[in-house]
C-alpha cells in the first residue's frame, strides 16, 4: 500500500477533484475566505484559484501526504499570496492558539482519521469570531442511501484513501462546539451515496477557543514562499 498511498492515490485523487463540477462549490467558499487562513487537506491545490487575493493575507496550507503536495508544488508557486505548507495531519496542527481567521475545508473532513481531535484543534487556532467554511460530501438525509453507506464506509476508505461516506459534517461541527450559521445539502449528481453535499459556514462564539495541545513531539515539515505578482 506504501507505493499505492505515495504515487497512485494522490494522482488518482487529483484527477477526481479537478471535475468542473466542483468548481462552483471551491468558487463561492475560498471567496469568502479572509485574513489568515488554514486550508485543512490542501491536496494538489485545487482551490488556490479561487482565493480573493484582496481578502487574503497568508494561507496556511496544511497537507500530510507528501505526493498531494508533490501535485502541488506548481500551483503554490504561481500564488499571487503568501503560501505556507505545513505537511501535518489537522489532529496536530503546528499553528499557535487563535492565529487564524478563516478556516476552509473542501472534502476533507471525510478522510481524517481522528474526526473529533481535528475539529478540537481546529477551535484552538481559530481567533474568537473566527469562520470555518466546509463543503464535504456525507450521509444522505434519505434513509435508504443512508443505509447503504453505512454498509460501504468500510470497504470504501481502504481503497480511497480513507474516505469516509457516512459523516455529517453539520453534526460533526455542532458536537465540536461551532455554530453553524448555515448549511445547504443537496446531491451533485445522480450516484446518491458518492454525492451528498453539505455546504456551509460555521463560527467560533467569542470565547470559546480551546486550550492548545501539546505539539512540541510531532515532526512537521513547513516549506514557506511568499510570491507577489
Amino acid at each position: 500500500m506504501g507505493l499505492y498511498n505515495r504515487h497512485v492515490l494522490p494522482r488518482l485523487m487529483h484527477l477526481a477533484m479537478r471535475t468542473h463540477l466542483l468548481e462552483a462549490y471551491r468558487q463561492r467558499l475560498a471567496s469568502q475566505a479572509q485574513g489568515i487562513v488554514l486550508e485543512l487537506g490542501f491536496g494538489s491545490g485545487l482551490n488556490l484559484p479561487y482565493y480573493d487575493v484582496a481578502k487574503v493575507q497568508r494561507l496556511y496550507a496544511l497537507e500530510p501526504e507528501e505526493g498531494m503536495l508533490e501535485l502541488a508544488r506548481a500551483r503554490i508557486a504561481k500564488a499571487s499570496f503568501q503560501v505556507e505548507v505545513l505537511q501535518a495531519g489537522a489532529e496536530r496542527i503546528p499553528l499557535p492558539d487563535q492565529s487564524v481567521d478563516t478556516v476552509l475545508c473542501t472534502w476533507t473532513l471525510c478522510t481524517i482519521p481522528d474526526i473529533e481531535k481535528a475539529l478540537v484543534e481546529a477551535r484552538r487556532v481559530l481567533k474568537p469570531g473566527g469562520q470555518f467554511l466546509f463543503t464535504e460530501h456525507g450521509l444522505s438525509a434519505e434513509s435508504r442511501v443512508a443505509r447503504w453507506q453505512h454498509r460501504m464506509t468500510p470497504l470504501w476508505k481502504r481503497c480511497a484513501g480513507g474516505c469516509h461516506l457516512n459523516r455529517e459534517a453539520d453534526v460533526l461541527l455542532q458536537s465540536a462546539g461551532f455554530d453553524v450559521i448555515s448549511v445547504a445539502k443537496d446531491y451533485l449528481g445522480p450516484l446518491k451515496i458518492m454525492t451528498y453535499m453539505y455546504e456551509g459556514r460555521a463560527q467560533l462564539p467569542n470565547g470559546a477557543a480551546k486550550p492548545r495541545e501539546d505539539t512540541s513531539s510531532v515532526p512537521v515539515q513547513t516549506d514557506s514562499q511568499s510570491l507577489s505578482g
